[in-house]
């Protein structure tokens, strides 16, 4: 669930809960800072060199719009995230845009897994975002994605969870 846009930044944030999942549990694949890929719905996922200015591990993620057709980069999606901070305690890390075609500036966001308090076996993931107002994206559609990608990801690491227990 989204919240409301503030002034001059936007601000939202989303949250899943997984019923069979433990923080424990959840936690080592979002951690897992350059194989986000494997949780939500894009082509590709990989470390990059550092982009110059912006110390910290980078990552390069990218996919092809729904329905484009041949290889030209121009209709390729992309941005570049670097990782700002990891918290193995309280299971959060932090990242912000550093390079794009999707019209990011000044995004930083979080991913936090909490242990649920209505289910012992179950846990929380929280995506949380500020951001300077987008010009290709409503905060609607921003939202949108967000929201989608965190069901998308919450169904893949139950998935996972579950295989690994059998």
């Amino acid at each position: 669930m989204a919240e409301e846009s503030n002034g001059s930044k936007w601000e939202g944030k989303s949250i899943v809960e997984l019923q069979s999942t433990s923080a424990n549990q959840a936690w080592p694949l979002l951690e897992d800072f350059f194989n986000i890929h494997n949780l939500i719905p894009i082509d590709t996922c990989y470390q990059v060199e550092s982009v110059e200015g912006h110390p910290g591990p980078t990552r390069y993620c990218a996919s092809a719009p729904k329905g484009a057709h041949g290889g030209a980069d121009d209709h390729v999606l992309w941005v570049k995230e670097r990782l700002l901070s990891v918290d193995q305690g309280q299971r959060c890390l932090s990242y912000d845009v550093v390079d794009g075609n999707l019209g990011f500036n000044n995004y930083v966001g979080t991913i936090k897994v909490v242990p649920s308090p209505s289910s012992l076996e179950g846990c929380k993931i929280e995506w949380s975002f500020v951001t300077d107002p987008l010009e290709t994206w409503s905060f609607k559609d921003l939202t949108s994605y967000i929201d989608s990608s965190l069901q998308f990801m919450a169904k893949k690491i139950e998935l996972a969870c579950s295989k690994a227990s059998v």
